[in-house]
């Protein structure tokens, strides 16, 4: 290393100096450290077809590289194994198999409920036509005009019945909550007690006695089955109408950034309250990131570790106690008066950072409207070619990526996004605008601007389970001032609820004539 003999030989030639010989050690020092660092630092590089390279000039890649790496192309070299695992680690996976066999379990168990009831409440009319027939036919009465029609009467109720029922219970569940939903609850008891008292009803004075009056019980079955559609309605006004009204405006804050919205809700209990919120913050709130919050962390950090304490008595003049006593006073009283200027540093690097910000959004900007100017050159070129020889927008896409690939690497990382995009995701997206024709800016703006946490890929954005904490019981419903958390692993949502206040508004007549004037023109006098 031509650094480090310079150095040795300045130290030699000047060893009888302390002075030179401390300025021999430092030069030393700096240098190992920027060694070491220089060694630390991890290259990214962007996988791409090997025609044509990514990076471009062995310039360019002079240029400071930073810490934060694409999490797919970064490679970590340390002391464990790749696929080493702690027992931290299977304790987690290990809750986490038994939590997602405990939900499957009861998801599957509440479904086959409601299919057996669904049965039970379809087959009670038909059952009562027919269980005459089979059991007395002989002293059955003839079925006259009117009781043909009330047949034809039960056939469309119960067909209505089923596609109403279909299109009101049989949905796609949207989540697993962590208590049963009471309204359903009851409906479906309601429903069951309903169903039991007709059969209890049809068994004693019909089935007991065989009644020979057919044309009575079929109108029994169709008020079972008129029944059965007033109940329907009853779930329609307490599952959907019930919540539509807004009633309470709900304030959610995620815990890491302080990002806020507000919600107006109708009156649902907690835990529905707090599906709702959940869907809502996957499509409103901007996607969660944790590297722009490592930068106050780093700067406290770097404040600290910047403070020495020097002991100029000699080792042998006071105490260890006095020693660690003297030297937590003289940290306290250095960060004291580097908070004093620590406003100005803040300042400083923020200022700093929006500079490369703007410039490296420059560079962007002009690398993506250059990659599509040259689309738009091979589409004019590939309109005199023959139909096989016609590039598709995929191959299009792997075609002009690199010339935009560094630019947006840098980018990407200067805003800490990184872990937001993949290469892959990045080609898909370029090649989605090229199939629809779309422009440069379209094509930036998934990158210039944070979107919503639902637009990136879902092993990125969507939490494994939501824990609901809240002091209330969560089937109560919610009340002026209830306040709970949706806690996931990164991060929780603070949610306070407030009524939303009866407002009174008076009316104020004003008679029209009132707004009516008369203008007097005076004439003017010969001179």
């Amino acid at each position: 290393m031509d650094t480090e003999s310079t150095y040795s030989g300045y130290s030699y030639y000047s060893g009888r100096s302390r002075g030179s010989h401390r300025h021999g050690e430092r030069s030393r020092d700096r240098h190992k450290s920027r060694s070491k660092d220089s060694r630390s630092e991890k290259s990214v590089t962007i996988n791409t077809p090997p025609a044509e390279p990514l990076l471009g000039d062995t310039a360019v890649r002079g240029e400071q590289v930073q810490d934060d790496n694409w999490g797919e192309t970064t490679t970590a070299i340390t002391g464990t194994s790749e696929h080493s695992l702690s027992q931290e680690d299977i304790v987690r996976i290990t809750k986490d198999l038994e939590d997602s066999v405990g939900l499957d379990c009861r998801r599957y168990f509440t479904r086959t409920l409601a299919i057996i009831l669904g049965l039970l409440v379809f087959l009670t009319p038909l059952a009562f036509l027919v269980l005459p027939h089979i059991l007395w036919p002989d002293k059955l009465q003839s079925c006259g005009t009117a009781c043909e029609g009330l047949f034809i009467s039960v056939a469309f109720k119960l067909l209505i019945l089923l596609l109403a029922v279909w299109a009101l219970f049989f949905r796609p569940a949207r989540a697993g909550l962590p208590r049963v939903y009471v309204f359903r609850a009851l409906l479906a008891v309601l429903v069951l007690l309903f169903v039991i008292s007709y059969w209890l009803f049809y068994g004693v004075r019909i089935l007991d006695s065989q009644d020979e009056n057919y044309q009575g019980i079929v109108q029994y079955a169709v008020s079972l089955v008129d029944a059965l559609l007033f109940i329907h309605y009853l779930a329609i006004v307490l599952l959907e109408l019930r919540q539509l009204q807004p009633c309470y405006s709900v304030c959610v804050t995620r815990s890491t950034d302080g990002e806020t919205r507000h919600y107006n809700l109708g009156q649902l209990s907690i835990q529905r309250a707090a599906l709702a919120i959940i869907e809502h913050y996957y499509c409103d709130f901007p996607v969660h990131n944790p590297a722009l919050l490592s930068a106050s962390k780093s700067r406290a950090a770097k404040h600290l570790a910047g403070l020495k304490v020097y002991n100029v008595d000699g080792p042998g003049n006071n105490t260890a106690a006095g020693i660690a006593h003297s030297q937590s006073r003289a940290m306290i009283a250095a960060a004291a008066r580097r908070r004093d200027t620590s406003h100005n540093e803040l300042y400083y690097e923020e200022a700093e950072h929006e500079r490369r910000v703007r410039k490296r959004r420059a560079r962007l900007v002009v690398a993506v409207e250059e990659a599509f100017t040259h689309i738009k050159r091979m589409q004019e070129e590939e309109q005199k070619k023959a139909p096989g020889d016609v590039m598709d927008p995929r191959e299009a896409a792997q075609a002009i990526f690199p010339s935009m690939a560094r630019a947006l690497q840098k980018y990407l990382r200067t805003t800490k996004q990184q872990h937001c995009h993949s290469m892959e995701s990045i080609q898909q997206h370029l090649a989605f605008c090229i199939t629809n024709n779309m422009t440069p800016k379209a094509f930036l703006e998934s990158y210039l601007t944070p979107g919503p946490t639902v637009q990136y890929s879902r092993d990125f954005w969507r939490a494994r389970q939501w824990t609901l904490i809240s002091e209330a019981s969560v089937t109560s419903g919610l009340k002026d001032g209830t306040i709970f958390l949706l806690k996931c692993v990164d991060f929780s949502l603070v949610v306070t609820s407030k009524k939303i206040p009866y407002i009174q508004m008076s009316e104020e007549y004003i008679d029209p004539k009132s707004h009516k004037f008369v203008l007097r023109l005076q004439s003017e006098t010969s001179v």
